[in-house]
């Protein structure tokens, strides 16, 4: 069986290894074109294409599939599946219509629920206790197409987008190996999705990331769990932006002044909020690393009492 991979972040690396090691046909694999990333904006190559060249498979980088010459190119390879993993374009008709066994894709969350671009950010943000993979038939829609099989886990209190991402991906490269024989063989039905369930996540940026006070401690718990790694939950002391890396809601019965620094019983930071206290684990300073809130305070005495703007 003649398959062609496509994903481009980290979330897609352990599905591509894992169809390597169990000798499946991976006859290339498509990724984003590199872009430049850091202060040389030097070319960084995405997690899959790292991935594919230490397997020794073949890499192709179109920068659109929608042009004449890539779908060709991609229809010379004859694939009898494509298999699609956060690839971060939008395949055309005649790329689904391509495949003897079609294009399956990967999808972080459990669909209908959280279709779009950051579905394992948006489990955190509304405090689901269940999040998980699908594996869906694709169509032209976005993230519309019928369900093969779906696989779910806890979400934990400790869990930010990039240890549920993590998860998630093992998760689904797993779930893939177990129905992919099943699906050739035309043994799985797939399930047309419920749109009445559906709900879109819209795209995050960096301003989603600013901390309002006066939001209740539980809100902000989950904001910093959800946008970590990136875009990152951000505040400001002393005119520099002071980042939230790792936070704990307190108790509601605890209070203190919207915005305020306390220092809590074991000697950390804490917030006041509109509801409750934020306990600081980990922060970090413009152009310093990442410390404890307890590490913080014992070289910013002053820090303990200020109060931080909403």
């Amino acid at each position: 069986m003649r398959i062609v991979f496509m994903g481009t972040p980290y979330f897609a690396v352990p599905v591509l290894k894992l169809l390597v090691l169990n000798d499946y046909q991976v006859i290339a694999v498509y990724t984003q074109p590199d872009k430049p990333a850091g202060r040389g904006c030097r070319m960084a190559l995405s997690p899959v294409k790292q991935e594919a060249l230490s397997l020794g498979l073949k890499v192709i980088q179109p920068d659109s599939l929608k042009k004449e010459q890539s779908f060709e190119q991609l229809a010379a390879l004859k694939p009898d599946i494509i298999v699609v993993a956060a690839y971060g374009q939008i395949l055309t008709q005649a790329v689904l219509d391509l495949p003897k066994y079609k294009c399956i894709n990967i999808h972080p969350s459990l669909l209908p629920k959280y279709r779009g671009a950051v579905p394992v950010a948006a489990s955190i943000l509304n405090g689901d206790s269940f999040t998980g993979v699908s594996i869906m038939q694709m169509d032209k829609g976005l993230d519309t197409g019928p369900v093969i099989s779906q696989a779910q886990i806890p979400v934990l209190g400790y869990d930010n987008t990039g240890i549920l991402t993590h998860k998630l991906s093992l998760l689904g490269a797993f779930l893939l190996l177990e129905i992919l024989p099943d699906w050739i063989k035309g043994g799985i039905s797939p399930r047309p999705q419920d749109d009445s369930a559906a709900n879109y996540f819209s795209t995050i940026t960096r301003e989603s990331g600013e901390i309002d006070w006066s939001e209740p401690a539980e809100n902000i718990g989950r904001k910093v769990r959800a946008y970590y790694p990136k875009p990152g939950c951000n505040t400001c002391w002393q005119g520099k932006n002071m980042k939230i890396i790792e936070a704990l809601p307190q108790s509601v019965s605890a209070d203190a002044d919207v915005g305020k620094v306390v220092i809590l019983p074991d000697g950390s930071a804490g917030i006041g909020t509109g509801k409750g206290i934020l306990k600081i684990v980990t922060l970090q300073m413009e152009g310093k690393k990442p410390m404890s809130s307890v590490e913080f305070l014992r070289g910013q005495r002053q820090f303990a009492g200020s109060v931080l703007p909403s």
